[in-house]
Formats: C-alpha cells, structure tokens, sequence
C-alpha cells in the first residue's frame, strides 16, 4: 500500500494541489483504477500492469484437478 501511495504522490497529483475535491476525486480515481491497474507498467511484473493477463500462465494441474474432483461428487 505504501508504495501505491508513494506513486500516487510523486508520479500523479499535482505540486500544486487540486482546484477542488471534485477535481481531485476524478483525477485519482482514474490514476487508482484504470492507469495504475491497466495502464502503469510494474517493475515488480516485468513492465506488465498488474490488471493484465500474464501470457504463458497457464491453469494449475493440482488446483483443476482438485476442483473437478470436488464438483463432480
């Protein structure tokens, strides 16, 4: 979260400040749920936005056959 917030500040919002809470309710709501989540590349993902699907991740074995295995009882 702190590292969020740290991009928030220092790559989004204005050194100024917002003009109005409207303005800045807008404007960080668009940072917080298209641009940091679909757009923004992460360090952490390889330069992937997080919001991405990551190409070559495939399903778990384990994870499918358990879910099979518990649905068809």
């Amino acid at each position: 979260m702190e590292r969020l917030f740290r991009s928030l500040k220092s790559e989004w919002i204005p050194e100024m400040g917002y003009s109005s809470v409207r303005e800045a309710k807008q404007n960080i709501s668009y940072y917080l749920m298209d641009y940091y989540n679909w757009q923004r590349p992460h360090q952490h993902n390889d330069g992937v936005p997080p919001a991405l699907p990551r190409i070559g991740l495939g399903a778990c074995p384990v994870l499918v056959d358990l879910y099979k295995n518990r649905n068809d009882t």
